[in-house]
């Protein structure tokens, strides 16, 4: 059950993140009727994320070792930038109303707010 626990609290903060993204970063845009409509969205758009990170960023940095060395670690923004907008997209293609309009500012900037309010949640709420 602490597993499951630890999903459900990451799932929920990756989606209040989402959501702060959306009202702080203009470009950031989710379109929804209602309000469970928009909570559905993010939480949607969380796990597509979630799902996003976890398959592709070990390939990024296994195959990248050099980059995150030679540039030292600040090409992760970049990375980080392309991930949030692949997650846009994928949340396009599967009729979610949530929209990143381009890679700058609009996804480095809520890549690493996502990266950061999910953290201090994560340190907060003790996922463990």
């Amino acid at each position: 059950m602490g597993f499951l626990k630890g999903l459900l609290i990451r799932l929920a903060s990756t989606a209040l993140a989402f959501w702060l993204a959306t009202l702080l970063i203009p470009g950031i845009t989710l379109e929804s009727e209602s309000a469970t409509d928009a909570v559905t969205t993010l939480v949607l758009v969380a796990a597509i994320f979630g799902v996003v990170n976890a398959v592709l960023q070990p390939v990024i940095k296994t195959v990248g070792c050099g980059f995150y060395l030679l540039t030292l670690g600040l090409i992760a923004l970049v990375v980080n930038g392309l991930l949030f907008l692949l997650t846009s997209w994928i949340a396009d293609q599967a009729g979610l109303p949530f929209h990143v309009d381009s890679f700058w500012p609009e996804a480095v900037l809520g890549a690493l707010l996502v990266g950061i309010v999910t953290w201090i949640l994560g340190a907060v709420l003790d996922r463990d």
